[in-house]
């Protein structure tokens, strides 16, 4: 098993820490962060305790076991659960969790991506909706302004074989695109977050109506709906370098391809394509676990769109597939990366004041609302015309990158 060195360990929680919480600022003194972590990234799980600590933050820690391989906790769940159980939603403790923390932090690490291989579908789709008031409230929390969230990878041997990589190979990646390879990764971030917001303004002051996405394996029209802006580069997930928007679901038409592997709930799904009338899936298909994809599809909400994003080649860092959505739906490549995500909307993308909207003006406004947020990625060559409102039309991003 391959540990990265002491040096970038130290690094890596110092930028998740006093960088991607906080919405770029990190935690300040008395802030409560819940900590989730698995056996598997211990060496992390450590310094990030040692970073809160030292930065006078306050710990929830939510240390778990690693579930795969010869201890298949998940999937003995998912196997042996009786449909209470699967249903069950622990009211007032999610609650609790909640209203004490100021932070979340998630370090994915998984040990064996084929857990759920052959669990019906249906199962796990009930598990994700008993959670989803949990999901809300964190939201409508984040939305006032009171939390904050991020996501980093620890690299396995599972996840570095999924990739085709060997685990020092797989640690390259995540120590390069997380600017772990520099003195001062905090300051790299912010150097790159600081180009990002000029072309994230750039966008933001096209009166964009709406976008057609064309390529060899795309002809897809976004209604980009009222109130909306680009957001990006907000510490939410380490790495990220994409900007993205939750559009108005209901004025997505047309076809697409994705030719990325999808690896979600379990399973790895391969040749996903989805046809959309009036912003609804009406089509989907897939190489491999297709029934899985439908069975999310028909989950409530999730058979529209809840975002879609754009990677300038330019910013990424990372080079290689690494068989994880936080990752590879950032990579760089000659054609950029573009991906959209089924489900749920992000409000951080409406114009104006999250935390002053009600459930009614969401969905008056066209943002979705899903127990689901499933990213599908593809790397193939596609452009991006934005249709302004005054009928012009101009090319926002070409050759995996932003023109405007």
């Amino acid at each position: 098993m391959y540990t990265p060195p002491q040096k970038v360990l130290e690094r890596y929680a110092d930028v998740l820490v006093n960088f991607a919480l906080g919405g770029g600022k990190g935690i300040k003194k008395g802030d409560v962060v819940h900590l989730v972590c698995y056996d598997a990234a211990k060496p992390l799980f450590r310094e990030i305790k040692k970073k809160i600590l030292r930065s006078g933050g306050h710990i929830l820690s939510d240390y778990r076991p690693d579930s795969g391989d010869r201890f298949p906790f998940d999937r003995d769940f998912f196997e042996l659960a009786k449909p209470h159980q699967l249903s069950f939603f622990p009211r007032r403790y999610a609650r609790g969790l909640v209203d004490e923390a100021d932070h979340a932090l998630f370090v994915v690490s998984e040990v064996d991506l084929h857990e759920l291989e052959g669990v019906p579908p249906k199962r796990i789709m009930r598990r994700g909706l008993a959670w989803k008031p949990y999901m809300d409230w964190r939201r409508e929390k984040e939305n006032l302004g009171r939390y904050t969230w991020t996501i980093g990878l620890y690299g396995t041997e599972a996840m570095a074989k999924e990739a085709g990589l060997s685990e020092r190979k797989y640690w390259n990646q995540i120590i390069k695109a997380c600017f772990l390879d520099t003195r001062d990764p905090i300051r790299e971030w912010r150097l790159v977050y600081a180009r990002l917001e000029q072309t994230r303004r750039a966008l933001n002051a096209l009166p964009i109506d709406k976008l057609h996405l064309t390529g060899p394996d795309a002809d897809l029209w976004i209604n980009l709906g009222k109130k909306r802006q680009w957001v990006g580069g907000s510490g939410r997930n380490i790495p990220s370098f994409e900007l993205f928007t939750s559009p108005d679901w209901r004025g997505t038409n047309g076809w697409i391809r994705f030719n990325q592997p999808l690896h979600r709930y379990g399973v790895l799904i391969l040749g996903v394509e989805l046809w959309f009338k009036d912003g609804r899936v009406v089509k989907s298909r897939a190489r491999k676990n297709e029934k899985v994809l439908k069975e999310m599809i028909a989950t409530e909400g999730a058979d529209r769109m809840g975002e879609y994003s754009l990677t300038d080649r330019r910013f990424s860092r990372i080079t290689k597939f690494m068989a994880e959505t936080l990752y590879d739906e950032n990579m760089g490549g000659p054609n950029g990366n573009t991906h959209l995500a089924l489900g749920q909307s992000y409000h951080d993308c409406y114009l104006g004041d999250p935390g002053a909207l009600a459930p009614t003006d969401w969905e008056q406004l066209g943002f979705n609302d899903s127990s689901v947020h499933t990213d599908i990625i593809s790397t193939s060559p596609r452009t991006v015309t934005a249709i302004l409102k005054s009928g012009k039309e101009r090319v926002i991003y070409k050759n995996g990158m932003f023109c405007v």
